[in-house]
């Protein structure tokens, strides 16, 4: 007849058991469990540098912008863009290059197009409204529209509606989105798509009768029956 353990030796069997278990598996399995152990403190570490170095950039970046900043406020378009060499301030090309994952670094593509905008090279403005990073809400619609307007300026009139058209649903509301739809509508309309066109007059005229921009559709109207 097998002895009976009492309950203090079960437990004792029972943590002897796990423990042999457990150093069995280490013995097995202790290059995975160091690898897996080095992994973890890269991964905290590299957690740590991130927060710590992000922060370090924004700041960096905030600094750095300030003079472009008040350049491209005062209308100084060129300085704005490159910077002065004798004040030894960077521009606003070289903040959006070093910085381009900051909130400061953002907004530096954003001036950057502008001022390339208001310069009449379109092209560079174009490569920097596409890597400007949009904000949601009404903030988001300006730069997604001056996007619609560059492209008319490169004479991409289809590309231009389709900007404007996402500009007008960005964030509807009884101001920018009839605007950005009388856009759209005038790009398609230079663009030859008629149908598109009309669309966009109709829409303006239906769901925002009470616009400026709707007497500009019903005018558009007028240009597009002359078409037909």
């Amino acid at each position: 007849m097998s002895k009976r353990l009492s309950k203090d030796e079960l437990e004792s069997d029972a943590l002897v058991t796990g423990y042999v278990r457990a150093t069995t598996f280490y013995r097995e399995n202790k290059g995975a469990i160091y690898g897996g152990l080095i992994a973890f403190i890269v991964v905290v570490g590299g957690i740590f540098w991130y927060i710590t170095n992000s922060a370090a950039q924004e700041t960096n970046a905030r600094e750095s912008i300030a003079f472009a900043e008040q350049q491209f406020l005062m209308g100084n378009f060129e300085t704005a863009l490159f910077g002065s060499d004798e004040e030894l301030e960077p521009g606003l090309v070289e903040i959006a290059n070093r910085f381009p994952r900051t909130t400061a670094g953002n907004l530096a593509f954003y001036y950057a197009a502008v001022s390339h905008t208001e310069l009449g090279d379109y092209e560079s403005a174009l490569d920097m409204i596409k890597e400007f990073s949009t904000p949601s809400g009404v903030l988001g619609v300006a730069p997604i529209s001056l996007h619609g307007m560059i492209l008319m300026q490169l004479e991409r009139y289809s590309d231009a509606a389709r900007m404007f058209e996402r500009a007008a649903e960005w964030d509807e509301n009884n101001s920018t989105t009839p605007f950005n739809l009388l856009q759209a509508a005038e790009a398609a309309y230079a663009a030859g798509d008629y149908n598109r066109a009309q669309q966009f007059a109709t829409r303006i005229k239906r769901e925002f009768p009470n616009s400026q921009q709707a007497t500009q559709a019903i005018r558009l109207e007028g240009l597009l029956s002359a078409r037909q």
